[in-house]
This record gives structure tokens, C-alpha cells and sequence, in this order.
């Protein structure tokens, strides 16, 4: 990988959305050939915590990403200190994720992981635009952190990605 080439920190939703909906592999398995290729090539990864929640399924992208380590990045000292940095900057961060719940943990490690790298965070997530703290969603997070975010959308135009439909 170049030094100057964008890297891009994948959520948790950007592979279930598209594996179960509009990329599935049954009809689409090019797009995920080329995911895996990003991911060779050092542009796109997962935090651990993102990988433990893909295995959590039941479905086959589990088995997909299963040996692909190169895919997944592990919890460094660096990235403590960035988890560190997101809950002293802002008490609300705090309602990212859900242990009660066991809901969205892996959300602040993407974004943590992102700031590590200096990668752009790709989520399926929207601002929350609600005033209810505990409604936190990446993106909130991101902003409050000026750390980049886009949707899978804006990921796909940004990397280049262009489909070629035929019967």
C-alpha cells in the first residue's frame, strides 16, 4: 500500500447489510472479491471486535471472513489510548455501545481503530439528530472526534468500485 492511499475502517453493518441484502454474494460475489482484495492490500480493515461480532451469525459471511487475518486489525496500546481519549472527551460517548444489551460493541473500537490508522470509518449509521444522549451513533461520535466517516455508498464511489450487471 502507498503511504498517501486512504484507508477505511469497516463497521459491523456495512458486511451484514450488504451480505443479507443488495450485495449478496448469490448474485454479486464480485463485490466482495474486491472488498477482499481492499483488504489485502492494507486499504480496508475490521477491528477484532467487529470479527467477534460477524462470527455471532449465523449466516455464511462468518465463514467468508473467516480466515482472512489479514482483514483484522488487533487492539494495540495506541488504540487504548484513543478509546481513552473518545470517553474523556465526552461523557455521552459513553452510550455508544450497550454491555446490558449486548448491543453495538464493537462500535467504539471502529471508531478508535480509525483514529489509530487515520482511516475514515464506513458505516451503514446516520447522526442520531436526536437530543437524547443515550441515542449515540458512530457518526456523533465521529463528528465530536473529527475523526472522517462516510456510508458504504460514499465508500464504494470514493475506492472506485463499478458493477457490471449481466443475464
Amino acid at each position: 500500500m502507498q503511504d498517501n492511499q486512504k484507508k477505511y475502517c469497516l463497521d459491523t453493518n456495512f458486511f451484514i447489510e450488504a451480505w443479507n441484502k443488495y450485495y449478496s454474494p448469490e448474485f454479486c460475489s464480485s463485490y466482495w472479491n474486491i472488498i477482499d482484495d481492499l483488504a489485502k492490500k492494507g486499504i480496508v480493515f475490521i477491528p477484532q471486535e467487529v470479527k467477534k461480532e460477524i462470527d455471532k451469525g449465523d449466516d455464511n459471511l462468518k465463514n467468508w471472513l473467516k480466515d482472512k487475518k489479514y482483514f483484522v486489525k488487533p487492539i494495540t496500546e495506541k488504540v487504548q489510548l484513543c478509546l481513552k481519549k473518545i470517553y474523556n472527551q465526552n461523557p455521552n460517548h459513553k452510550y455508544l455501545s450497550n454491555n446490558v444489551k449486548n448491543r453495538s460493541i464493537a462500535d467504539p473500537w471502529v471508531i478508535v481503530h480509525a483514529m489509530a490508522e487515520k482511516a475514515t470509518v464506513v458505516t451503514k449509521e446516520y447522526l442520531s439528530n436526536s437530543s437524547n444522549p443515550q441515542k449515540i451513533k458512530i457518526p456523533d461520535v465521529c463528528e465530536n472526534m473529527n475523526v472522517p466517516w462516510i456510508d458504504d455508498f460514499d465508500f464504494i464511489k470514493e475506492v472506485n468500485i463499478k458493477f457490471n450487471c449481466k443475464i
